[in-house]
């Protein structure tokens, strides 16, 4: 008999379960896969000494997080150590030109400027008109918005903004990335080095309320730079899960739940490997809403319109993902020494460049341009390599779960899956673009292991037809309305089960916030703040 049970172990349920934990609750997380963390994975695919990072990679929203803030010395105590760069992102364009976004704002001011006359003054004014409401834009995406304390964001940003203020700020919620940038920057540049990122909220330039949402990430990578757990990000799911052992909690792998077991409409427990698990308090499950409610519950415990408006929850764009060992460093264009201390780099073809990429993948096409997201690991922590060597970590987000043809005309799709052929065909179209830029690139490289959207959802049933994010962000899935209407604070219609994971509030990214706001509800404002002061 458990007080919480978590069904799934990515970063939302390890957070929640660390702090029911250490509340002295007796918990239990449940994993179907062979490692604890879900999308949190280091290992050495390619060759020994090179240490990837699987699937997710990066860790400003966590390091910046009110979970990390709990948790900061209990983690730190038990081996977690994060790593910083000066230069968390940069874009590299065709015609090898390139910009730099840096954690210090004078250094960007200069950056800018050097793209094109007075960019640097609009930087300055965005990050300073940002500032003076982030508590308001950046609670929206910490705060259980249909609650109390939802109620409270809405008056405080009432009292601030006055009526005309408060129309404007929401008119933000749904302005494009285009929008925003075309109206703020005129370098190209500079619309290369903010517009893929977008990308990383499963959005596009067009997208509603992906102006916000590249604002948010603009200004955090400044002030919170690109950081990672030394030694890869496997490292903070082993100190989240060495936390809640020393706790008393138990986690086991390669358990599966068939069902969450419900008596006079609540959650009483949950039934895994044949078996009945019971639990006093909580059922809490890291799912996608399908999952939930058309596989995990019995349908005589929901109302109709719920079962239906889960079963119509969209997914988004697939990602591909293609991991490289180096023999060297890459030879970045014209020398530039910073790119080798830069954690990512995009390597595209401008704000329309995004554009067009991302159009052809919702059409079904796969691009003939993509967008690249060179993720540099080695850069940040040089432990992550043998010595002399070089890790990439290529993401592409611009896919088709199903493809229905290619926008270049030149591979088969007519199978309408990812097949190995496709895959593999589809990587030496990347690596053929990133090696126009990067001379030695093709001589340096020791091994390469791609995973195709199938492979993901393969490893992963959380990453349906490969999207990395767990479900579409589009306004109408997203805040308020995440995963649905009617659906609100992570609670379910059945008492004492709870939906958390990037499929809910606030969304996909390393931050463990529907973790956290489970957490708090469970335990009440006192019992946390209590904890943080341990």
């Amino acid at each position: 008999m458990y007080d919480a049970i978590f069904v799934g172990s990515g970063i939302n349920s390890l957070v929640g379960a660390a702090l029911l934990s250490k509340a002295g609750w007796k918990v239990c997380v449940l994993e179907r896969s062979s490692w604890l963390g879900g999308a949190i994975r280091t290992a050495e695919i390619t060759e020994p000494g090179f240490m990837h990072d699987i699937f997710s990679a990066w860790h400003p929203l966590f390091a910046g997080s009110e979970a990390f803030g709990l948790l900061k010395k209990d983690l730190a105590e038990r081996g977690l150590e994060y790593l910083n760069t000066e230069y968390p992102t940069a874009t590299l364009m065709p015609d090898g030109s390139a910009a730099f976004l840096a954690t210090s704002q004078p250094a960007n001011v200069q950056e800018f400027d050097r793209l094109a006359p007075a960019e640097g003054a609009a930087w300055a004014q965005t990050l300073d008109e940002f500032l003076k409401n982030a508590d308001l834009a950046f609670g929206l995406l910490g705060t259980e918005l249909w609650s109390g304390a939802g109620l409270q964001l809405a008056a405080k940003s009432f009292r601030r903004l006055r009526t005309r203020g408060a129309l404007e700020f929401s008119a933000a919620l749904l302005g494009t990335s285009r929008d925003w940038l075309t109206s703020t920057f005129r370098a190209p540049a500079v619309h290369g080095l903010l517009a893929p990122w977008v990308l990383h909220m499963g959005l596009g330039p067009e997208g509603a309320g992906s102006g916000l949402m590249n604002k948010i990430i603009a200004v955090a990578l400044q002030l919170g730079g690109m950081p990672v757990p030394r030694g890869g990000g496997a490292k903070l799911a082993d100190a989240l899960v060495r936390l809640i052992r020393d706790a008393g909690g138990q986690l086991e792998t390669g358990a599966h739940v068939e069902r969450v077991e419900v008596k006079n409409g609540r959650a009483v427990g949950v039934r895994s490997r044949g078996k009945l698990i019971e639990v006093r308090k909580a059922v809490i499950c890291s799912v996608t809403p399908q999952q939930l409610y058309t596989q995990l519950l019995e349908r005589r415990f929901l109302p109709d319109w719920v079962v239906d408006r889960a079963q119509r929850f969209r997914y988004g764009r697939a990602d591909m993902q293609i991991h490289l060992a180096l023999s060297e460093p890459p030879r970045w264009p014209h020398g530039d020494q910073r790119f080798l201390r830069t954690a990512i780099v995009h390597v595209n073809d401008g704000l329309d460049g995004v554009s067009r990429a991302v159009n052809e993948a919702e059409r079904g096409l796969i691009p003939a341009d993509p967008t690249v997201v060179v993720g540099q690991p080695v850069a940040v922590d040089p432990s992550r390599a043998p010595e002399g060597c070089w890790i990439f970590w290529l993401q592409l987000q611009e896919l088709p779960s199903h493809p229905k043809g290619d926008a270049a005309g030149q591979l088969d799709t007519s199978d309408g899956t990812w097949t190995e052929s496709l895959r593999e065909r589809y990587a030496d179209r990347v690596m053929a673009k990133l090696a126009r830029q990067i001379p030695n690139l093709e001589s340096s490289i020791r091994k390469r292991v791609v995973l195709s959207p199938a492979d993901l959802e393969a490893s992963n049933i959380n990453l349906v037809g490969g999207d990395p994010y767990s479900g579409s962000c589009a306004p109408d899935q997203f805040f308020l309305w995440r995963p649905f209407a009617g659906v609100a604070n992570h609670r379910t219609p059945v008492h004492g089960l709870y939906h958390i994971g990037a499929s809910t509030h606030p969304g996909p990214g390393l931050h463990g916030t529907s973790g956290l706001l489970v957490a708090k509800h469970l335990l009440g404002q006192a019992k946390l703040r209590k904890l943080a002061a341990k």
